[in-house]
């Protein structure tokens, strides 16, 4: 297994509430099986743990309570295969190809397939920042600057007009989270944002206008 090691942190701070469930987790990239196992570990005894590989020689790391399946993450198809056999996915983390379109094709096809409450984990981003995967600072289509439009997104219900409506993404996405080499999407769903005022309303003065337009003066 090869990891850096402040990814151990982030996997804690977003999968800790699935442990000891019965849930199914799915893995992309098997390299050498290492990671599996942690999983297992990590998730118990009542966890599914699937990992997803090109590589056919990785079907030897099959064991009870690890499934491997063989198959192309940049393939649509498969994806819809590999959905189909698991309809029910809590927590899926991509540590493929690294690639720009095995990245973004991946989280197209599965992430608005996983459950409600479920969590994408999206490793070793840095890659959208070299060439030789298909990034570079700035440039379009890499799976960071993709991100960046998830955004504007999440807080579409904030923007006036139809600029950017809510879309599908807006109302079952409840945060992103962005780490050096990793991207986290949160799914829940949501409704539009309902502010409420508590106590008793006085006035009094802002240093600037207020958000409503109107400049406070002091009594």
């Amino acid at each position: 297994m090869d990891k850096w090691v402040h990814y151990f942190d982030i996997y804690h701070r977003h999968f800790n509430r699935f442990r000891g469930q019965a849930i199914t987790m799915v893995e992309i990239g098997v390299f050498n099986g290492g990671s599996l196992r942690m999983w297992r570990d990590y998730f118990g005894t009542t966890s599914t743990i699937v990992g997803v590989d090109i590589n056919a020689e990785c079907a030897r790391y099959a064991e009870p309570g690890v499934q491997i399946v063989i198959g192309d993450q940049s393939d649509r198809g498969f994806l819809g295969e590999l959905r189909a056999r698991f309809p029910s996915i809590s927590a899926l983390v991509d540590d493929g190809g690294h690639h720009m379109h095995q990245q973004i094709t991946t989280f197209e096809e599965m992430y608005p397939h996983l459950t409600s409450d479920g969590v994408y984990l999206c490793e070793d981003v840095h890659t959208s920042y070299h060439t030789h995967f298909g990034g570079k600072l700035g440039q379009a289509d890499t799976f960071v600057e993709r991100t960046k439009t998830m955004i504007d997104r999440l807080n579409a219900w904030h923007i006036p007009g139809a600029a950017l409506p809510p879309d599908e993404f807006t109302r079952t996405t409840d945060s992103l989270h962005f780490y050096s080499g990793v991207v986290v999407i949160e799914r829940h769903a949501q409704q539009a944002p309902l502010e409420r005022a508590y106590g008793t309303m006085r006035d009094f003065r802002y240093v600037a206008p207020s958000l409503a337009g109107r400049l406070y003066a002091p009594h």
